[in-house]
């Protein structure tokens, strides 16, 4: 790994299952991460049940969101979309120049299932993007079973994680850390504006896993399995 996939990974909603399923992961393959937390406090308690799991290699610490953030050149948001204008808005000033991974699902559920919510802005990721103009958004990890992402024994790569973004040197980054939380492959999805495609996606996979009582997850058919290193166009 390169020093700036070294360097320490911040998740913002660090306490939630996709937050704690991620930098799980993350720390496995060697990443430093600082989990962030509204509450500093759970945020420690959370990093340290990580720290005890096996296979991790890296450190992990708890602190408050806005603490986490400031610490970090790559954040990942890992939170509800319910509240997340006010949340991304509030951490603008350590959100600054950071490359910020969007991975919210804007979902709804209702008597007839999960569904996609309607973004204004066209999905959470470009929401996040005009909240904090000097950050730069990639949406990625929308597709990862928070449960599977937990589990010690949980073989993920099998699994493709979807990359969008508009700046080729922070995909760049993004598609090798997506590549280190699955050990499998990291797919270049495209530009930012495609985050309104694939966020409501998981409301598929949610109606797929109900019905068939299992996780499922994404693999696209009739790539090389070095994706990741492919040039979209």
């Amino acid at each position: 790994m390169s020093d700036v996939t070294r360097a320490p990974v911040a998740v913002v909603g660090g306490t939630g299952p996709q937050g704690r399923g991620l930098a799980y992961r993350l720390a496995r393959a060697g990443h430093p991460v600082v989990l962030g937390s509204r509450d500093a406090g759970r945020a420690a308690e959370a990093a340290a049940e990580l720290r005890a799991l096996p296979g991790v290699t890296a450190p992990v610490d708890g602190a408050a969101n806005e603490d986490a953030a400031r610490g970090a050149e790559t954040i990942l948001l890992a939170v509800p979309y319910q509240g997340h204008a006010e949340l991304v808005a509030s951490l603008a000033e350590s959100l600054a120049g950071k490359v910020l991974v969007s991975c919210v699902n804007p979902l709804g559920f209702d008597k007839g299932g999960p569904y996609g919510v309607p973004v204004p802005a066209g999905s959470a990721a470009e929401e996040a993007a005009a909240l904090v103009p000097s950050a730069t958004v990639v949406g990625a990890f929308h597709h990862l079973a928070a449960p599977l992402l937990l589990d010690p024994e949980a073989d993920l790569r099998h699994e493709d994680v979807l990359v969008c973004g508009d700046d080729a040197d922070a995909k760049a980054r993004v598609l090798a850390l997506a590549a280190d939380v699955t050990g499998g492959r990291a797919v270049d999805a495209g530009r930012l504006r495609l985050a309104a495609q694939l966020e409501p996606l998981t409301a598929v996979l949610i109606s797929v896993n109900k019905r068939y009582r299992t996780r499922s997850g994404i693999a696209l058919t009739g790539l090389p399995s070095t994706a990741e290193k492919e040039e979209v166009a």
